[in-house]
């Protein structure tokens, strides 16, 4: 293992300030994008580890398992670091299967014990990284799909008693909680299904309706709770958990994408802005892959030389990141600025496009 004078941060990583307080307060948001090695027990972990935290100095950042592994560390058993960022565990996979294999089914505490799962263990997870506890997860996931059936003129009644809904009475009211209206008025309400994909810049969260991506960004963005307002308030729609054939195109594009693989993508996209906010978007969509320009450029290809600063509003304001590529946007200096994902992502999306690093899918 490399001795404590001989540690570094390698200039693509986050700031060490920032990958100290994500480790410290397990940062699910950072799972992946580096890996924290402890000296005295040789083990090296992910941001998200539930074991007791080291001091500082017994540690060192790595950008990916690899390194670690090279520089003498082992895998952490609890966190399982060799395991995809943003993957679900090995230990889960099977429940999330039996989800998605019938949506309307309800697993109770006694359910996930059978199956030899304790329900805490797995309420902490889906708190994690969903937000939600596992219960609050199937009711979403049971409404999301109801919504959809009524949009499409399915029966109030059998669509209630279809998705597990034990009475008529308490569908009704988890709809209105959900979309504000009853069953009957909720027919036009748009459904946007939420799913987190992995990355090796850390987990980013996808929404999608059946027809097209509305949502992709990194799963700690700052911003990510004002732009699932903004979605759900253009839309008129309710924001629920789940795949769509589109999240999956997506997350498949991804991987490629970050393989190294693919540098145009064919997902079907729905933007929702402004007319000037569109207009800056499309632009985005033109500039090569391995490319850069200037505020400035975007400015004058879009007809408005004088617009630079409201153009630079608009590229914060996209809602698909890398797709619409917002990160190949540079100061008219050549200086790397302004990136909701952070200016390291973006040096790291660039370096990608440009060859400079591989990154794949993988944490190392």
């Amino acid at each position: 293992m490399q001795n404590e004078s001989a540690t570094a941060i390698a200039p693509d990583l986050p700031p060490e300030p920032e990958m100290w307080r994500a480790f410290t307060e397990r940062d699910a948001g950072y799972d992946g994008v580096f890996f924290t090695a402890v000296r005295t027990t040789g083990i090296f972990c992910r941001t998200t580890c539930p074991a007791r935290k080291p001091l500082r100095g017994n540690i060192e950042f790595f950008g990916t398992a690899a390194d670690a592994l090279f520089a003498g560390y082992r895998p952490c058993k609890r966190c399982r670091p060799m395991e995809a960022s943003g993957d679900a565990p090995g230990w889960l996979r099977g429940v999330l299967e039996t989800i998605e294999r019938d949506p309307a089914r309800r697993m109770r505490d006694a359910d996930l014990r059978e199956t030899g799962l304790d329900p805490a263990r797995v309420r902490r997870w889906f708190k994690a990284h969903h937000g939600m506890t596992f219960h609050a997860y199937q009711r979403a996931r049971r409404l999301g799909r109801a919504l959809g059936q009524l949009s499409i003129g399915d029966d109030i009644v059998q669509t209630a008693y279809r998705n597990g809904f034990e009475s008529l009475s308490g569908f009704n009211d988890a709809v209105r909680r959900l979309a504000g209206e009853s069953p009957g008025r909720a027919r036009g309400t748009t459904v946007v299904r939420l799913t987190r994909i992995p990355s090796p810049l850390g987990p980013m969260l996808a929404g999608a309706t059946d027809d097209a991506l509305v949502l992709l960004e990194f799963a700690e963005r700052r911003m990510l709770e004002t732009q699932l307002r903004r979605v759900a308030r253009q839309l008129n729609a309710v924001l629920v958990p789940g795949e769509t054939e589109i999240t999956v195109r997506t997350a498949d594009e991804m991987a490629r994408y970050f393989a190294g693989e693919l540098s145009a993508f064919s997902v079907p996209l729905a933007t929702a802005g402004t007319p000037f906010q569109e207009d800056v978007w499309a632009e985005l969509r033109t500039i090569p892959y391995g490319e850069t320009r200037s505020y400035g450029e975007q400015a004058r290809r879009i007809g408005r030389p004088e617009a630079v600063r409201a153009v630079a509003r608009a590229n914060g304001d996209n809602r698909i990141a890398v797709i619409i590529p917002c990160h190949r946007v540079i100061g008219s200096d050549g200086k790397l600025t302004g990136y909701g994902g952070g200016l390291w992502r973006k040096k790291r999306l660039l370096e990608l496009e440009r060859g400079e690093v591989e990154l794949g899918l993988g944490p190392g």
